[in-house]
């Protein structure tokens, strides 16, 4: 018998299967947690998920100043999200990384698919908290430097921009809230923490204040030159001053929408 997994991107059966697993990849040196997972699938699984991705209907993209995305799992709002089936192809990276036991005993229920073409980047947000506080990224196609900078709740941090849910009226673009993005890059610059060096078909695992507070974004450039602010260098067996050029890189962030099922029956209410 066919395995469906094999023709919709990923095998339920291969890599790390526990969170004991898992403290395998924990990332050193960074003041917070993370966890790197190199070839967290295959070449092969990766190319499917990627076919997956551009054979989705046109109406599916939303196209913003420095990146594009679809959302996939329904529209997530301040009190809650009303939830829509993912398709199959996501529901198998779902479950796969549900394994890990990281999200406990449930199954992440949203998926945001961003692409990145070389020279595109996204400002440094924070994601919220509609969102079980732990957020998974799985990386497709090119390499991205993720840079990581001092909590949100800080003072200097205060006006900081927040990404919000597609749905809600009020969106914008992060890299539009404020100023250029490059200008704000710039701003926050000495509020860089560390980064952490994405390499394809990796995993990038990140909870608790790490995910709550402090602020994450990509440089918007074409290419990235390696250097000691990387926590997970030689993991990734590179060395300070490699220069890497981009590529298009599309990310699937997996993630556990919260008071979903609560929030349906009350939105349903006010009908």
């Amino acid at each position: 018998m066919e395995d469906s997994s094999a023709s919709n991107g990923v095998s339920s059966s291969s890599g790390i299967t526990d969170v004991t697993d898992l403290e395998r990849y924990h990332v050193n040196g960074i003041p917070e947690t993370a966890y790197y997972v190199p070839g967290f699938i295959s070449e092969e699984e990766e190319a499917i998920l990627l076919q997956r991705v551009y054979e989705s209907p046109k109406p599916k993209w939303t196209q913003l100043s420095n990146r594009r995305l679809q959302n996939w799992g329904g529209h997530p709002h301040a009190k809650g999200m009303i939830p829509e089936d993912l398709p199959l192809w996501l529901q198998l990276c779902a479950s796969k990384i549900a394994k890990l036991g990281i999200f406990g005993e449930k199954i992440p229920n949203h998926v945001l698919v961003n692409e990145y073409l070389p020279g595109q980047g996204i400002m440094p947000h924070v994601d919220g908290p509609v969102f079980f506080p732990v957020i998974t990224t799985l990386n497709l196609g090119s390499h991205a430097v993720i840079n990581y900078y001092t909590p949100a709740d800080s003072t200097s941090a205060a006006s900081s921009p927040t990404e919000k849910p597609l749905s809600d009226s009020t969106y914008q673009d992060v890299t539009e809230v404020e100023q250029p993005l490059s200008e704000t890059q710039k701003r926050l610059d000495p509020r860089l923490v560390f980064s952490l060096l994405l390499q394809p078909r990796s995993l990038l695992i990140v909870k608790d204040d790490l995910y709550t507070r402090y602020l994450h974004g990509i440089y918007a450039v074409k290419e990235d030159v390696l250097d000691n602010k990387i926590a997970n260098l030689k993991v990734c067996d590179k060395e300070v001053g490699t220069v890497m050029k981009r590529d298009t890189r599309v990310s699937l962030t997996i993630r556990l929408a919260q008071n979903t099922s609560k929030f349906k029956m009350s939105f349903f209410k006010t009908k």
